[in-house]
């Protein structure tokens, strides 16, 4: 049984532009909410898909490429604290793009968001169930365990079996999975400490395969790159930082809304970069990047290098545990990835901008029932759609994920600067905060959108396959956007309200 929340009735502009839409509230602090933006994240599985991407585009390069993807993602996070200061909502990206720049580029900011959860989910899944089988297959001494993940038949019941697994868990409230995500969180990073400083050790004792010395220059992104290279690390850079602004969608559920989720959102920024640079110098000096044996090129560890290296770097006793970490690192974030999904949804519900079913929520749970249920659903049926199609999904996605994030990254970006356009200059806090910040944050991320959607028409800047001779990356990123259009133009014919206005007041934010 769910119920729609009537504090606020749908069809009614709120009074500050907020509307109370029935979530839990009061449950999340600083810290537990950076903890759900690292799950989200997830550091673990990210890594073990998007290094062979990143050392396939600029090779030893892979520090710097963290470093300049971590500088939209820290620009923006002030652009998200700034918004959500102010007013804090689920919707986050959506509503403030939409009070921003009207409805039609708020419906698409939150299409992009929602299909980038849509992306990544299925992704994620799929990273569980090849460590899920690696993990039995070691545990066993069994190898042929390993061969299920490839049988599409076992991936793809396997892969909607964890996707209905986790959507269950996101749908029995935001408490419990707090107490899930501190225990799988906690596990995945103190594991891959141990194993950074592990190979580090064998590089200094010169027991490593590569056995390469770290050098400056592998943290110069300014040196040794074309243009092209770039921007396809930073594309794979910025998906390895996606997931942070998790810690905004939950900003009806913290404890103190309008600086909690804010504060979260920096601390597991910076938090999350520490560890990819820790990490990428660590296996980059371990196993190099040749294209051979358990070096960082070999395509055949392309989207699993820390199977590749588990053991190598571990050894018997530990191989096993960091594949266990990184299957608890897919957990994780599957099950946290379905709540900024879920939330957006829910939002775009109660405002008008979806069917007023996405605004359902749980009476007892406090959790938007029906629109987590369809982020499952859909992400279900993507997966097995595009797995049947190529056996290179998961490359491919990856690099989607990339155009789909700096669209609605960079829209909150640029709609933090509209807000406050009357005020940028009235201190020096507002001049670094609500201008400088996110507009160059913002900036960033349309050129990375622009040459990534560029890039992304030539299959040989994914897994190679292809449509018609055009990419399969450019059909999963910008394809899916304009798919969002359509079905932007479809809704506004049944559900003409949201768009004209009449759900959402416009500037609504207090100052």
């Amino acid at each position: 049984m769910t119920t729609t929340p009537t504090s606020s009735p749908l069809g009614a502009p709120p009074e500050a532009g907020y509307v109370d839409k029935g979530l839990a509230t009061g449950k999340i602090g600083t810290f537990a909410g950076a903890i759900l933006g690292i799950s989200c994240v997830a550091p673990g599985y990210t890594l073990t898909t998007s290094i062979g991407l990143i050392v396939a585009s600029v090779g030893l390069k892979m520090p710097a490429i963290f470093l300049a993807g971590f500088v939209p993602m820290f620009l923006t996070a002030y652009a998200y604290r700034e918004l959500n200061s102010r007013m804090p909502d689920c919707g986050a990206s959506f509503t403030w793009s939409t009070k921003a720049f009207g409805p039609y580029v708020g419906w698409m900011c939150g299409w992009g968001m929602v299909m980038a959860s849509i992306l990544v989910l299925s992704n994620i899944a799929s990273i569980a169930v090849r460590f899920f089988y690696l993990f039995l297959a070691r545990v066993f001494d069994q190898p042929g365990l390993m061969d299920l993940a490839h049988n599409k038949a076992v991936d793809i019941v396997s892969t909607l079996t964890f996707l209905a697994v986790a959507m269950a868990v996101a749908g029995r409230g935001i408490t419990t999975s707090q107490r899930v995500q501190f225990a799988l969180v906690g596990f995945q990073m103190i594991v891959l400490a141990v194993f950074a400083i592990t190979a580090l050790i064998h590089v200094g004792t010169g027991s490593a395969p590569a056995g390469l010395r770290v050098d400056p220059d592998w943290f110069n992104p300014f040196t040794g790159l074309t243009l092209g290279a770039f921007t396809v690390g930073v594309t794979g850079s910025i998906f390895a930082f996606w997931g942070w602004d998790t810690c905004l969608t939950l900003g009806e559920e913290s404890k103190d809304p309008h600086r909690v989720p804010g504060r979260a959102g920096l601390l597991c920024v910076l938090s999350i970069l520490l560890t990819y640079v820790l990490l990428a110098v660590a296996v980059m000096a371990y196993a190099g990047i040749g294209d051979d044996g358990v070096g960082l090129g070999n395509a055949a560890n392309a989207d699993n290098v820390f199977g590749a290296l588990a053991e190598p770097v571990l050894g018997g006793w530990g191989g096993p545990l960091l594949l266990l970490a990184i299957l608890a690192s897919s957990v994780a974030s599957l099950q946290t990835t379905f709540l900024p999904a879920a939330r957006t949804m829910l939002a775009m519900g109660v405002y008008g901008a979806f069917p007023k079913r996405f605004a359902q929520v749980h009476p007892r749970y406090q959790v938007p029932s029906f629109s987590t249920v369809i982020a499952g659903v859909v992400t279900g049926a993507f997966y097995t759609i595009v797995t049947l199609l190529s056996e290179h999904t998961l490359m491919d996605t990856v690099a989607a994920l990339g155009i789909m994030i700096c669209w609605y990254y960079g829209i909150t970006a640029f709609a933090c600067v509209w807000h406050f356009r009357r005020r940028l200059f009235a201190s020096l806090r507002e001049v670094v905060f609500t201008l400088v910040c996110p507009l160059l944050g913002g900036l960033m991320l349309m050129a990375v959108f622009v040459v990534s959607v560029r890039e992304s028409m030539n299959p040989a800047n994914g897994s190679g396959s292809s449509i018609g001779g055009i990419g399969l990356v450019f059909f999963m990123g910008f394809g899916m956007l304009a798919l969002g259009a359509v079905l932007m133009l479809v809704m506004r014919r049944f559900a003409p309200g949201f768009f004209h206005g009449e759900t959402m007041s416009p500037n609504g934010i207090q100052e």
